[in-house]
């Protein structure tokens, strides 16, 4: 029997940019946005506050864009402060690249498992979905899921009890499966 395991956000991620005013790299984001025209062009930007200071940065959305030339949809979701617009947004690589930002997850998600009643079995397969692009290391998850210690998780793949077809070292933030064998 196949486990659905879903890895979700729970809130916004913080973004790694340096403070110009007191040097701190974390700015927390409230999905504001502030819109501004001159005549036909537009200027957007999702707005952030320094997590130790309270300045405002301003992370570009739109950029001297003709107003015609932006979807009516979007508009209406920056005027409305849509925080659904904002996490999809800082997922953007052309928004992050354009704005020179990382993101911290730490904190940010959860992982649903469905219940523990797998943990008794011999062998458990595992699929983890991702509902956004979460970096998370596969360790982490599956110790987490699995209620093992991190260690422990990475005995199992180095005896070859735990099995997946992609890299469970390092980072991931796509969809994977995994089989542990007990």
């Amino acid at each position: 029997m196949l486990n659905n395991w879903v890895v979700a956000p729970t809130c916004l991620p913080l973004v790694l940019r340096r403070c110009h005013t007191c040097g701190s790299e974390r700015f927390r984001t409230s999905g504001k946005f502030r819109v501004n025209a001159h005549h036909k062009l537009i200027d957007a930007w999702l707005l952030a506050l320094c997590t130790a200071c309270g300045e405002t940065t301003k992370l570009t959305v739109l950029e001297r864009m003709h107003v015609r030339s932006v979807r009516p949809e979007l508009l209406d979701r920056l005027h409305d402060n849509d925080p659904g617009l904002a996490a999809e947004l800082l997922q953007d690589p052309v928004v992050r690249r354009r704005n020179r930002i990382a993101l911290d997850w730490e904190d940010a998600w959860r992982l649903d498992t469905g219940g523990s009643d797998h943990l008794d079995r011999e062998v458990i397969d595992v699929s983890v979905r991702f509902a956004a692009r979460i970096p998370v290391r596969p360790v982490r998850l599956i110790a987490e899921g699995c209620g093992l210690a991190r260690a422990e998780v990475e005995r199992l793949i180095t005896d070859g009890r735990l099995v997946a077809a992609v890299r469970l070292s390092g980072k991931l933030s796509g969809d994977f499966t995994f089989t542990l064998k007990r």
